[in-house]
């Protein structure tokens, strides 16, 4: 629904402000004998606008805006925070299963020395030292199919005592590319549904952020406009008093005079009594309504002891056909959006389980190639002396490992079969249900989201009707105690129906009160289940 509303600092004459015209008299006797000829004297009317409006600006509270109220809470609100924090996480869980994806380099250094003793005779000397010094280096990396790629290079140099090495130093370099493809478990979705599931979690969070963000407007628009209801009901209460007080001495008066009898004077005492204790259950539910809103925005009050609503609610709305709310709604809503990202996350992990619920079975496969260099020597063998043509270090070793000038190559499959694979088959099964209930959750939100647009929708298309009679009721409860003032004053009536006249009076206005901020929290309701779509009409808020 499309509303505007129009803030003004004073009140403005209505016929729910003729509460004040029925209950406002100024006709006190001086005395006794001037008591004796009021038969005939009428209440005189005070302003009705002016009377609301002092008692108002009488009740102490610290002025809030709207706007300045639904600033504070996105800024302050727990909910709001709580929802930014899952953001996060859901973020961080993405990088972290994406991070899975990334290229991983891997270094591998070491160092060792051993000492051999042998008894052979071809061995010498007796006790063979060798030190090898090793290292090894590569990158390797997973792909989102679940083929995993890995190059490496090794290469160590050793170092002997043996009179019968042909090479010392030796260095030896062994180049190495290695592809591994799973073909059963592990196979695309088995390996990335992780992946997925976590980018899935990141829209459903978003999109729980965006809710608790239009939640908490809406939930700041019904707190301000139940407060503005509790405030507006408290200063005609207090007014109900205050002409409870004059009934009572103006009762009193005439049975001095002996023109009532005292059951007048004691129906005086019973009003004024009924309306002193719910002027006081009015102010205390005011103080609460505060505390609420205090609570939800993160700010109290600094300079009173509770908030006074500044801005006045909406009286018109721009009508608009239910199917286009609902429309609206269903393809805009964030608590659905959220649901059915969390479906989806829910579904990318169910695939993957589909998959890894068979054996695994990959197929591997290998090219590299070696190298060979170092320091050849002369070695005496009897009555031989042998020499190994072999020539350079690190750098011409690692050189014929790369250029594969001894190469190598080999391919495989590799088989491994749990028995009876019930760990797969059980997360598979897991998985299945709870997308199930994931299914029936957003369908859950679907049905209420609608049933809450066209109570809403409702709502707002009975509004106008609604504050038409409201006003009515008021009016015509004034006319009534008007008449019954009347009558009172001129010996036909008594202080007991003027009390059953107020209070049906003050029935009325309280029903005025509540038409007038329905309709503004049901628009709340239609902004926050459209996700905040609905832009302000053009249409004039009324005067009140």
């Amino acid at each position: 629904m499309r509303f505007e509303t129009r803030c003004r600092p004073g009140l403005k004459p209505a016929p729910a402000l003729a509460l004040i015209l029925v209950l406002a008299t100024s006709a006190l006797f001086a005395s006794h004998e001037a008591a004796i000829g009021a038969e005939a004297q009428t209440f005189r009317a005070l302003n009705p606008d002016s009377a609301l409006a002092e008692t108002l600006r009488g009740i102490a509270g610290e002025a809030l805006s709207l706007d300045r109220a639904v600033t504070l809470a996105l800024a302050n609100a727990t909910a709001v925070r709580e929802a930014e924090a899952a953001s996060a996480a859901a973020q961080g869980a993405f990088l972290r299963e994406k991070g899975a994806f990334d290229p991983e380099l891997f270094a591998e250094a070491s160092s060792s020395e051993t000492q051999t003793p042998s008894s052979s005779p071809f061995m010498r000397p007796d006790v063979t030292e060798d030190k090898v010094t090793a290292g090894s280096a590569g990158a390797r990396m997973l792909l989102p199919f679940g083929t995993s790629i890995e190059a490496s290079l090794d290469a160590d140099r050793t170092d002997t005592n043996s009179e019968f090495a042909a090479i010392d130093p030796e260095y030896r370099a062994d180049a190495r590319l290695e592809i591994r493809q799973p073909l059963l478990s592990g196979f695309g979705p088995g390996t990335s549904a992780a992946r997925s599931a976590a980018e899935r979690g990141i829209e459903a969070a978003a999109a729980a952020h965006r809710d608790a963000r239009l939640a908490t407007r809406a939930q700041v628009e019904a707190a301000y406009w139940a407060l503005y209801a509790a405030e507006r009901d408290l200063a005609v209460q207090r007014l109900i008093v205050e002409q409870a007080q004059a009934l009572l001495e103006q009762a009193r008066l005439k049975a001095d005079a002996g023109l009532v009898g005292p059951n007048e004077v004691a129906n005086a005492r019973v009003f004024l009594a009924g309306q002193s204790l719910a002027a006081l259950d009015f102010e205390e539910r005011l103080d609460g309504l505060s505390d609420a809103l205090a609570s939800l925005i993160g700010e109290r009050p600094a300079r009173a002891a509770r908030f006074h609503p500044a801005d006045e609610p909406p009286e018109r709305f721009a009508a608009e056909e239910l199917d286009d709310v609902l429309q609206r709604c269903l393809s805009r809503n964030e608590q659905l959006n959220a649901a059915a990202a969390a479906r989806r996350s829910l579904e990318e992990r169910l695939r993957g389980a589909k998959w890894n619920a068979y054996p695994r079975l990959d197929l591997v496969g290998s090219v590299g190639g070696g190298g060979l260099a170092g320091e050849g020597r002369e070695v005496v063998f009897g009555s031989d002396t042998l020499r190994t043509d072999a020539s350079g270090g690190y750098g011409d070793a690692i050189g014929e490992a790369l250029a594969r000038d001894y190469p190598n190559w080999s391919v495989g499959l590799e088989l491994s079969f749990p028995i009876p694979l019930r760990a797969g088959r059980g997360e598979r099964m897991r998985l299945d249900a709870e997308t199930a209930r994931a299914r029936h959750q957003e369908e859950a939100v679907r049905r209420a989201l609608e049933e809450r647009v066209r109570a809403a929708h409702r709502e707002l298309q009975g509004s106008q009707n609604r504050l038409d009679l409201a006003r009515e009721g008021v009016a015509a409860s004034f006319e009534q105690v008007r008449i019954g003032i009347i009558e009172y004053n001129n010996g036909r009536n008594t202080a007991f129906e003027l009390v059953r006249l107020g209070a049906d009076l003050a029935a009325s206005q309280q029903r005025l009160s509540q038409s007038l901020v329905r309709a503004a929290r049901a628009a709340a309701e239609l902004q926050y289940l459209s996700a905040g779509l609905s832009e302000p009409s053009s249409t004039e808020a009324s005067d009140r």
